[in-house]
């Protein structure tokens, strides 16, 4: 009997930031396995609605959900209308993510402490709410996913600035306490780190300059941070792991 989940259909994931590069890849691979998904967007309607039309060509249910995840009582508002709509959720991909629109930030003076604060929340608290909120559920069903998307700058500092890479490396010790405390109940708890990947709202298009500081020499693909999801979703015995998937920048 093999011990990896292969047939999503029965399930739920609730991507959070699906409109973006990696959640829309994201929610690609795992409808393949038949999954249903609850696609969540903030402003992005039109992609959201084009997304929902793929993955139901697919086969598979798909709805999308607006919600404004900067703010706590978006993170509410959200679980509540997916549980509404669609059910509760057994996978849980913390995606969605922001900058504060600050980039290469060289003194620490650049970033006042509400935007400190901000992007702390939109990046890790709210994820905390819908997890706090989603994992009842994947209790009583002795069976469920949650993995965070953090970035390399959780190790390393990064390139973004003091806020984004702190509020990254938080998600860290999250998932290292929700792992102790809810793998010998079904659970598994992981993160995906990902460093420069194109096609995304960080990276639109390809950087000559970036792909150089890449040792393999080119920047990474939606598709290979969703691959690196779904093998996290589909492995049972991968649990308590931050991977960082960045064509070999950080030594981790």
């Amino acid at each position: 009997m093999s011990t990896l989940t292969t047939d999503l259909s029965s399930h739920l994931a609730l991507i959070t930031g699906a409109t973006g590069g990696i959640g829309r890849a994201t929610c690609l691979s795992l409808a393949h396995l038949g999954c249903s998904i609850a696609v969540h967007y903030n402003s992005a309607a039109d992609t959201a609605a084009s997304l929902v039309s793929q993955l139901q060509s697919l086969g598979v249910k798909a709805k999308s959900f607006q919600a404004d995840l900067s703010a706590y009582n978006g993170a509410r508002a959200l679980h509540a209308a997916v549980v509404r709509e669609m059910g509760d959720p057994t996978i849980l991909f913390n995606n969605a993510g922001m900058t504060m629109g600050k980039s290469g930030v060289k003194d620490v003076s650049e970033i006042s402490v509400e935007e400190f604060e901000q992007t702390w929340r939109g990046n890790c608290g709210t994820a905390f709410l819908l997890t706090q909120l989603c994992i009842p559920s994947m209790v009583g069903q002795n069976w469920g996913r949650v993995i965070f998307c953090s970035s390399v700058a959780g190790f390393t500092g990064g390139v973004v600035g003091p806020h984004y890479a702190s509020s990254k490396s938080a998600m860290h010790g999250l998932i290292h306490w929700l792992a102790g405390a809810y793998g010998k109940k079904g659970i598994t708890v992981n993160g995906v780190a990902p460093a420069l990947i194109e096609e995304t709202g960080l990276l639109p298009a390809s950087n000559d300059d970036l792909s150089a500081r890449i040792p393999i020499g080119r920047l990474g693909k939606p598709e290979e941070i969703a691959e690196t999801v779904l093998w996290m979703v589909k492995t049972g015995y991968v649990h308590n792991k931050v991977v960082a998937v960045d064509g070999g920048w950080f030594i981790q």
